[in-house]
């Protein structure tokens, strides 16, 4: 932010009180600052804000249990937007991506979808909480990474995830989804070789998550359609650290 400082037009030889011709000391008129001086630090401290915050790095919490048990509800985590415009993402990585209803073909056709402005508008803080503004097309979900371009993914009615015929160990998974004496249950199956340009994305909470399982229009993530990778919890305190891949086979 430009600093406040003195219009040079105005200053005098370094004193604030000059001498009158009558030998008495006078004050020196003082140009108003302009109100425009005031408004153009606001407007560039906003747009630097702004600019790190759409390009670099946010701040989000977690508003639901689908992460649990290893994200709990509202911790507070940083998401950096660097690391994917260079490479792919990894297994085991947690990402943050626009809301299916920004993407899925079903629920496009279903009125889904919104504008960059007005997404934009949401998701500033305080004006996105305004009664009106709520657009699930705008909203923001958060997942691991699972599935990678050019492999098999199955996922079995407990929610347990095999790549390319080989069981993936996930530790953070605490949470599988029920299942009856047949071995069925409510959660969805998976039988998907990802192509290229897309991942496949679980909440670590298998039964309790609206994931690629789910999705109406398919399982498949678009790679455009992450927003970035959340990288550390700074609170609460006393869990704050780093959030890197912890699946047995990362890439």
């Amino acid at each position: 932010m430009d600093p406040l400082l003195p219009d040079p037009s105005t200053a005098d030889s370094g004193s604030d009180l000059s001498p009158s011709s009558s030998g008495k000391r006078a004050a020196t008129p003082t140009a108003e600052e302009s109100p425009w001086e005031f408004w153009r630090s606001v407007l560039i401290t906003l747009a630097i804000a702004l600019g790190i915050r759409q390009f670099l790095v946010e701040a989000r919490y977690i508003p639901s249990g689908s992460m649990l048990p290893g994200l709990q509800l509202q911790d507070r985590l940083l998401v950096e937007k660097l690391s994917y415009r260079n490479r792919l993402p990894r297994r085991g990585e947690i990402v943050v991506f626009h809301a299916p209803q920004h993407f899925d073909p079903v629920l496009l056709s279903q009125g889904g979808g919104a504008g960059p402005l007005q997404c934009l508008l949401v998701n500033l803080p305080l004006i996105g909480s305004l009664p009106g503004l709520e657009q699930p097309a705008c909203d923001a979900f958060i997942k691991r990474v699972v599935g990678l371009p050019g492999e098999q993914v199955v996922v079995d009615p407990r929610g347990r995830v095999s790549i390319d015929g080989k069981p993936l160990v996930e530790p953070y998974v605490r949470n599988t989804c029920r299942v009856d004496a047949q071995g069925l249950g409510p959660c969805r199956t998976l039988n998907v070789l990802v192509p290229p340009g897309h991942i496949i994305v679980l909440g670590d909470n298998r039964g309790n998550s609206w994931d690629s399982r789910f999705w109406p229009g398919g399982p498949l993530l678009p790679r455009k359609e992450i927003i970035g990778r959340a990288f550390y919890r700074f609170y609460p305190f006393s869990t704050m650290g780093s959030l890197g891949p912890t699946s047995s086979s990362d890439r």
